[in-house]
């Protein structure tokens, strides 16, 4: 009978661990949180010293009744759920309502989920750290504060359903403030000017760009300018006056952590935040492979540490020696030491074993977790690997009183860049014409090119830039950017339309009160300051009721005040091209607990309601009536014809615009192709599909 039971989070982790431990070891898993503050109230005791309240969260009394029996035959309990705040305070959580003050009781923790981690945090187990409990009670807290005193101002003052979030709120207001500096900007006029030289002996002109004068930059800003250089450049002689040739340096990239692995997810494989999380999950908890049964291939997902242990460096580095050559592998780490606090002291987001090659576990993945762990494991491979070498050559070319520019490069030595290589790169120009060119050589004019530019306003933020904004700005931490973004595109504050995120009208009646009402809530710098307190909570420095007194006073003075001072506010509803039936007016989209309907504007005297069904822009195959999304009642998403029941069409796979080139029939989406309906054709083609 075994004698020591493993608690961790995931099911999905309970065969492999087991499998690692042996016969004395039981493993079973908790399914994530098992107490939490209660839905039906705030749950904290405000009088009392802000005490939380927690209580079993509904559906998992089986799950610790289970759990209970388990540890009344074990000798010794350990709390292996993840390695951060969070999995600290479901260890303690677990402790509490297991009831395992008198046990033997063990906190371990493990970066990756192989052997060697499992067995050797078992080696280290320790004390559960009060401390990071303490930090993730404290944000837990502050977070329930916010919502459970801002929300119902929102109901009665806009419209029920909506929320308030402490770190929500801010990311609305970022997007918010980027929305009004776009709307604000006005573009402002720029010239440039090109010039073509001919060159001895080859047929492609040499191009170079204005510069200026050869003591200053000039910044063209009219027509009237442009014509009086070129006017003036039209007469000049043209010479080369310097010839500088360097080397330069391009150093590897740090290997991943979330942040970074959010944003480069979304910029190269065009996942969002969630999914990038989701299939990073699955790639930490473990993958079947033939031979070697379930093996977690990444370290932690939820990290902002660029660390690596010396195991990783020892093995990275005779694997770049073997596979690359020594002339690729790098001698020591690139990282430097910081004294911004790392959360949780994790490592980067990495392979767990190296050799393990994309191409050696792609036919055990699916495509999209093929991709994501071939990015992981280049970047890290790449980390380990020598900088790029690059020879610069940079001509100024004079003519009169101005002065031109033209620049290249060729690379000396690929290093990292041999595996890896950034979205934001900008590709080199290797510009061969420059290599025969000489200081003091003249140069005859073949032409020049004037264009008009305008300046561009600031971006929209897309889910990777948001993610970066919040990072740098020191709001939120690695668990808490996916959430924050997924809510506040769930409760409709902003919509993502091409990758680009917009707020609604919603979301900025929402912001605005927050910024009349609350403005320390929605204050970036207040919420950094408030991030770094959460931090020395952590580090043990500050008890974790200290910032919740210091906080909560002041939010319900605001929200007394608020309650008074703020007006109603109003929000037009959405006119669609439906038309009521009873009284013929056009029907408004509304929002209720369930999600978008239709209702007549002329309620309470008209109260006609309708389902309202997103269309595809497709016609029904069968009565060439519009095909709209639809959901099961468990929620599963399928494609049906708007005239159900008296058109029964429907298709679980996505249609298509394009019609089968055999039969002409529809064709529906299945991954990267496109499968036509009729059994009896079953045509195929070939078609790159949007994955977000």
């Amino acid at each position: 009978m075994a004698k020591y039971l493993v608690i961790v989070e995931s099911p999905a982790k309970v065969k492999t661990i087991k499998k690692f431990l042996g016969a004395n070891y039981e493993v079973a898993a908790s399914n994530g949180h098992v107490r939490d503050l209660p839905k039906s109230q705030m749950g904290i005791d405000i009088e009392n010293y802000y005490e939380p309240k927690y209580i079993t969260i509904r559906g998992k009394g089986d799950i610790l009744a289970n759990l209970r029996k388990m540890v009344k035959k074990s000798e010794k309990i350990f709390l292996a759920t993840d390695p951060d705040r969070e999995g600290e305070a479901i260890s303690w959580h677990l402790l509490k309502a297991l009831k395992l003050e008198d046990k033997k009781v063990y906190r371990i923790t493990f970066n990756e989920i192989t052997q060697n981690a499992v067995k050797d945090s078992l080696k280290n187990a320790r004390e559960l750290d009060m401390d990071l409990v303490d930090a993730q009670q404290a944000r837990r807290i502050l977070d329930r504060m916010v919502g459970y005193r801002i929300s119902p101002l929102l109901w009665a003052k806009v419209k029920r359903g909506l929320s308030a979030g402490r770190v929500q709120s801010v990311a609305l207001r970022i997007i918010s403030d980027r929305e009004e500096e776009i709307n604000a900007f006005i573009p402002e006029e720029y010239w440039s000017i090109d010039a073509s030289f001919e060159l001895p002996g080859e047929k492609k002109p040499l191009i170079a760009k204005f510069h200026g004068t050869p003591s200053e930059k000039i910044t063209i800003k009219s027509k009237e300018q442009v014509e009086s250089i070129v006017s003036n450049l039209k007469k000049a002689k043209f010479k080369i006056s310097e010839v500088k040739k360097s080397e330069r340096v391009k150093n590897p990239p740090k290997p991943f952590i979330t942040s970074s692995l959010q944003q480069e997810a979304s910029k190269v494989l065009n996942f969002s935040t969630q999914k990038t999380m989701r299939l990073a999950q699955q790639l930490y908890e473990g993958i079947d492979l033939k031979n070697h049964g379930t093996v977690g291939l990444i370290t932690y997902l939820r990290t902002d540490s660029v660390r690596v242990s010396e195991e990783a460096e020892i093995l990275a580095k005779e694997y770049i020696e073997q596979t690359y050559g020594e002339a690729y592998a790098a001698e020591t780490p690139k990282e430097k030491k910081t004294e911004q606090k790392i959360q949780d002291a994790h490592e980067a987001i990495r392979p767990t074993d190296i050799a393990r090659t994309p191409f050696e576990v792609k036919d055990y993945l699916s495509r999209d977790l093929f991709r994501l762990y071939q990015l992981i494991w280049k970047r890290f491979v790449a980390s380990r690997m020598k900088s790029a070498k690059y020879e610069t050559t940079s001509i100024r070319i004079d003519g009169g009183e101005y002065r031109f520019h033209v620049s290249a490069s060729k690379v000396l030595f690929d290093g990292f860049m041999s595996v890896y290589t950034e979205a934001d790169d900008v590709k080199e120009e290797q510009n061969t014409l420059l290599k025969d060119l000489e200081k003091g050589m003249k140069l005859k004019l073949q032409e020049i090119e004037e264009k008009q530019h305008f300046t561009q306003p600031p971006a929209h933020f897309t889910e990777a830039s948001l993610v970066r904004a919040l990072e740098e700005l020191g709001i939120g931490r690695p668990s808490t950017y996916s959430p924050t973004i997924t809510t506040i595109l769930a409760r409709r504050y902003i919509v993502k339309e091409n990758k680009n995120l917009y707020v609604t009208e919603l979301g900025e009646v929402v912001n605005q009160m927050m910024k009349e009402a609350f403005p320390s809530i929605v204050d970036l710098n207040f919420t950094a300051y408030m991030e770094g307190l959460l931090d020395k909570v952590e580090e043990g420095v500050v008890n974790y009721k200290t910032v919740i007194s210091n906080f909560y006073p002041d939010l319900d003075e605001a929200v007394k005040n608020a309650e008074l001072d703020l007006s109603q506010v109003t929000i037009a509803d959405e006119v669609s091209e439906e038309i009521c039936e009873n009284c013929g007016k056009n029907m408004v989209i509304k929002y209720g607990p369930h999600g978008r309907f239709l209702a007549c504007p002329g309620f309470p005297d008209c109260k006609t309601t309708k389902p309202y069904f997103e269309k595809i822009g497709i016609s029904c195959p069968k009565c060439e009536k519009d095909l709209v999304v639809k959901k099961t009642k468990k929620g599963r998403k399928y494609y049906g014809c708007i005239d159900y029941p008296e058109c029964d069409f429907m298709s679980w796979q996505k249609p298509s615009k394009d019609k089968c080139p055999e039969c002409g029939s529809l064709m529906v989406e299945k991954g990267n192709k496109l499968v036509c309906m009729d059994e009896n054709c079953g045509h195929i083609l070939t078609k790159e599909v949007n994955l977000d």
